[in-house]
C-alpha cells in the first residue's frame, strides 16, 4: 500500500518561470529564419512531468490509470497521445506523464487517490527535463545526420517513442506526427542540443516558432 505527501511543487503566479534555454539564442530567434524551412525548432517549455510506476499486468493499475487520464497505457517503445496529454512507455514497469504546466499536481493527487491501495511510485520530474518540437519536410534528414537509430518509416512510424544516442550524449525521439517529432531532452544538455540542431538543420533552412 503506497501512502505519500503530495506537495505543490510549482510556484505560484507571482514567481518567474524560465526554461533550461532562456538564456540560449533560441527565443531571440523566434519568427526568424528561413522564410520556407525544411525544419522548424518549437520549444514546448514549462510542461508537467511525471514518472508512473506500478505493474501494468494488475486491472486494478491499468483500470485506474485509464479513469484518470481517458488513456490506454502504451506498450513498449509507444506512446498514446491525447490532446496536450500523453504517455510514454519508459521501461516494463515505468511510464512518462506529460501534461500541461500547472496540472501535474492535480493529476499527481487524482493517480495517487485511483491507484490507492497498490504499490506504486507518482514522481515529479518536471524541472529535469523539456521537450523540443521538430517539424517540417527535412526532419528525418537532420535526425539521420544526429543518431544511428534508424528513423525510416517503416522501423520509426507515428506513435514510436525510443530513448538511444543522439549527438555523442543520450535522449528520448518521440515520433508524433508524419512530418513532426519530438526530443524529450534533459534540462543540463539542453544548450548543448540546440547548439547541435541549429549546425544540423543549417542546410535545410531552419526556423524557430512559438
Amino acid at each position: 500500500m503506497t501512502t505519500a505527501n503530495v506537495y505543490q511543487q510549482r510556484p505560484d503566479a507571482a514567481a518567474k518561470a524560465e526554461s533550461s534555454l532562456h538564456h540560449s539564442t533560441l527565443a531571440s530567434l523566434i519568427g526568424q529564419g528561413a522564410q520556407q524551412p525544411g525544419v522548424i525548432v518549437r520549444e514546448k517549455k514549462l510542461l508537467g512531468h511525471l514518472t508512473l510506476r506500478g505493474d501494468a499486468r494488475d486491472p486494478a493499475f491499468s483500470q485506474g490509470v485509464h479513469h484518470v487520464l481517458g488513456l490506454e497505457l502504451p506498450v513498449a517503445l509507444t506512446l498514446a497521445v491525447a490532446g496536450e496529454v500523453s504517455v510514454q512507455w519508459m521501461g516494463p514497469d515505468e511510464w512518462l506523464l506529460i501534461v500541461p504546466g500547472g496540472q501535474e499536481f492535480a493529476l499527481e493527487t487524482a493517480l495517487r487517490h485511483a491507484l490507492a491501495g497498490l504499490h506504486i511510485s507518482v514522481v515529479n520530474v518536471s524541472g529535469g527535463q523539456q521537450l523540443l518540437e521538430l517539424s517540417g519536410p527535412k526532419v528525418r534528414e537532420v535526425l539521420m545526420k544526429s543518431t544511428s537509430y534508424d528513423v525510416h518509416p517503416d522501423n520509426f512510424p507515428v506513435g514510436k517513442a525510443v530513448g538511444t544516442v543522439f549527438a555523442k550524449s543520450q535522449l528520448v525521439i518521440r515520433h508524433t506526427a508524419q512530418d513532426t517529432w519530438e526530443l524529450l531532452i534533459r534540462r543540463s544538455f539542453s544548450q548543448y542540443w540546440w547548439l547541435w540542431l541549429q549546425d544540423a538543420a543549417a542546410e535545410y533552412g531552419l526556423r524557430v516558432e512559438t
